[in-house]
């Protein structure tokens, strides 16, 4: 089980690296995703994969029983879970205002919204270097 979680992480991890060096928002969210589940599943497989009783102990014990499964992987998967998707809802909001904005959602495309040239020290050469607006 253990090299099936293995196998799993490095395919999930080769995804995700693969999608976050795109450069279409859509796939770098997706990557995301699939980076956030790789970190899940190595959690998980950090922990013991195959406890054959639950996490729970028993009335008048003070520990859980020998082949409990460990239920701190199991509480970290779940806050990373939640984690996961609020950080996937904020970056796909930040997506759709960047495509009502721009309308493209292709990072090299987006470069013109940058300035040409970082801010000089100069307030003249400061003030030249931003955008100017048509005069109506």
């Amino acid at each position: 089980m253990e090299i099936l979680l293995a196998l799993l992480f490095g395919v999930l991890l080769a995804g995700a690296v693969y999608l976050l060096l795109a450069r279409s928002l859509p796939r770098v969210i997706v990557g995301l995703l699939l980076l956030g589940n790789a970190a899940n599943i190595a959690i998980l497989a950090g922990g013991r994969v195959l406890g054959t009783a639950p996490p729970l102990v028993s009335p008048g014990a003070q520990a859980l029983a020998a082949g409990a499964a460990n239920p701190l992987p199991q509480a970290l998967v779940l806050t990373a879970i939640v984690i996961s998707f609020g950080l996937t809802a904020f970056v796909m909001v930040l997506a759709w205002s960047v495509w009502k904005g721009e309308a493209v959602v292709d990072a090299e495309a987006l470069r013109s919204a940058e300035p040409p040239a970082l801010p000089s020290t100069d307030p003249v050469e400061a003030a030249e270097a931003e955008p100017r607006a048509e005069a109506r």
